[in-house]
């Protein structure tokens, strides 16, 4: 089974809770909450719903951004972009029982979230994605495949999860570049039927 998280997005068809629940009710089991450009307590809010489903699936509960939320509401963990919290600092204000992810797109990305205590990396993005602004240079397998290389040559042992704009058809190559899972968001929504798409993604 290939190891996926999914992120949360708002479309024409989904709100974020519907697409939380669509992913979850198709065996997804990692569930990361991003709305960008939300304020603060319409996050709350919905991250307490989210957060609820994760329960009841017994999925992992990961907040984006938001180290002081993931904290207030008991999350699993934050997910931290590149123009978030350090990593070594949402590591001081949470401590070890959290998890923390890093989004990387260079080999000195992931090794400042290393040293700075993150549980994985985030890395992409494999090809260009319109679920995402300010997009970092794309990596596709050739950048994935170097990336990881530089990091057994560096002896660091992050589970690194491939993210952006990725197709279930794409999963094949990019996990023989030794990432450790695969990160969806609009392939999974854009399926005719969501639900079946995830259990075919995990299935491969």
């Amino acid at each position: 089974m290939v190891p996926v998280q999914f992120i949360t997005h708002y479309t024409d068809r989904y709100s974020y809770l519907d697409s939380a629940r669509l992913a979850l009710e198709g065996g997804c089991r990692w569930i990361q909450l991003r709305m960008k450009d939300h304020p603060l307590d319409e996050v709350e809010a919905i991250g307490r719903e989210v957060q609820a489903l994760c329960k009841h699936y017994g999925a992992i509960f990961i907040i984006d951004d938001h180290v002081e939320l993931a904290q207030k509401l008991h999350a699993d963990g934050v997910h931290l972009g590149l123009k978030d919290m350090p990593v070594a600092e949402a590591r001081q204000v949470l401590g070890e029982e959290f998890l923390i992810g890093g989004t990387a797109n260079t080999f000195e990305d992931i090794k400042r979230h290393w040293q700075g205590g993150a549980d994985y990396i985030g890395c992409g993005p494999f090809r260009y994605t319109d679920t995402k602004k300010n997009l970092s240079p794309v990596l596709g397998l050739e950048g994935y495949a170097r990336l990881m290389k530089q990091m057994q040559e560096a002896d660091i042992a992050l589970p690194v999860v491939a993210i952006g704009g990725i197709t279930r058809a794409d999963i094949p190559a990019i996990m023989e570049t030794d990432v450790r899972g695969i990160a969806l968001s609009g392939t999974v929504l854009r399926a005719d039927d969501p639900v079946q798409e995830m259990r075919e993604i995990l299935a491969l």
